[in-house]
């Protein structure tokens, strides 16, 4: 077995925590004494620092900068270097990545597939498992290294009444056409409370989203918890951990959720859903697959209309987080909203 094993992710947060469940059941399935590192740069090292899960964290500057990220990471290379990996798991494949890769010259590396149309997560269990550890699957078991104490005052502050059951909606999607009318999602929290009165929303994110989080806010009233530009990553990511369900748009907290074994139900738009999807039996994907203009990756819909995004009426999305969640022999009581079981997947 190898004393060291490097894994490499460079991209952004989302893609960055796609690959944390499967690094989970790597540190699970290694001896004791073998150490488990990660390369990643400055802007999403937070939630691998905060986590159970890594030895060391090593980080690059440069921001979104190529030219800048080579230095940063030609000044860490010596430090790398003195690691003596055996092991390389180049999670990103990109020039910088297979510089490194090729310096470090490990007994043992792979390399993720950029290009095959399957989910990235499942290129990122096949790269891992390319180095000749074993078999991988997903572990969503994670634990953080500071108390999580400070969350339940977050949301006491902003409103939890301390006993609700929380949901998570996230109307992020990056562009207009990837983004579900905010009045679906209020008609949708107000069919669940219908079923589920004793529950309670959260909004969770950066200003970008701050305009319909107010929206969410102004029509729900008590029953919207609103977190935006109050979070940092880390507690975004302790927060989630504590939500029942979350309803969401292609978007980094979509992926935090799936990954912690969270109940997702996913709607895309134009997002690539062969790469992006979330897996496991604890999620659902509503896509534009199925359309002939799907997966189109445009920012905006070419016929006006959004069709991919707007053909998902309220009643249809709540009957799918409704089966969902029964499919997982999660008891759901009316009255009370008792969620029984937590569902922690192995994919």
């Amino acid at each position: 077995m190898p004393r060291r094993v490097l894994a490499i992710r460079l991209q952004a947060m989302g893609d960055l925590v796609i690959t944390l469940p499967y690094l989970q059941y790597l540190r699970n399935d290694l001896p004791a004494d073998t150490e488990l590192d990660l390369l990643t740069r400055e802007e999403v090292e937070s939630i691998p620092k905060n986590i159970e899960l890594f030895d060391h964290v090593y980080s690059i500057g440069g921001a979104r900068n190529w030219k800048k990220q080579f230095f940063f990471t030609y000044l860490l290379l010596p430090k790398l270097l003195l690691r003596k990996y055996d092991v390389v798991i180049d999670l990103q494949n990109n020039a910088l990545s297979k510089m490194v890769r090729k310096v470090l010259r490990p007994a043992a590396w792979s390399e993720f597939d950029r290009f095959a149309p399957v989910p990235a997560g499942e290129c990122n269990r096949l790269a891992i498992e390319a180095t000749g550890l074993g078999q991988c699957r997903a572990e969503s078991n994670f634990k953080l290294k500071t108390d999580d104490s400070h969350i339940n005052k977050l949301l006491g502050k902003n409103g939890w009444d301390g006993t609700s059951t929380l949901v998570l909606l996230n109307p992020a999607g990056a562009f207009e056409n990837r983004n579900w009318p905010v009045e679906n999602y209020i008609a949708f929290a107000e069919l669940w409370l219908e079923k589920f009165p004793f529950t309670q929303f959260v909004t969770i994110g950066t200003d970008f989203i701050s305009v319909k989080a107010n929206c969410l806010k102004q029509e729900l009233g008590d029953q919207m918890i609103n977190l935006v530009t109050k979070t940092t990553p880390v507690e975004a990511f302790a927060l989630i951990q504590k939500i029942r369900f979350v309803l969401s748009e292609d978007s980094g907290l979509m992926h935090m959720a799936w990954t912690s074994g969270i109940p997702t139900l996913a709607l895309f738009g134009s997002t690539r859903s062969d790469r992006a999807t979330p897996l496991g039996n604890h999620t659902m994907l509503l896509s534009s697959s199925d359309l002939a203009c799907g997966n189109c990756m445009e920012a905006a819909c070419k016929f006006g209309d959004n069709h991919c995004m707007t053909r998902y009426t309220a009643e249809y999305v709540f009957e799918k987080a409704v089966f969902l969640m029964k499919s997982l022999n999660t008891i759901i009581e009316p009255k009370s909203f008792q969620v029984y079981s937590k569902v922690i997947n192995q994919v």
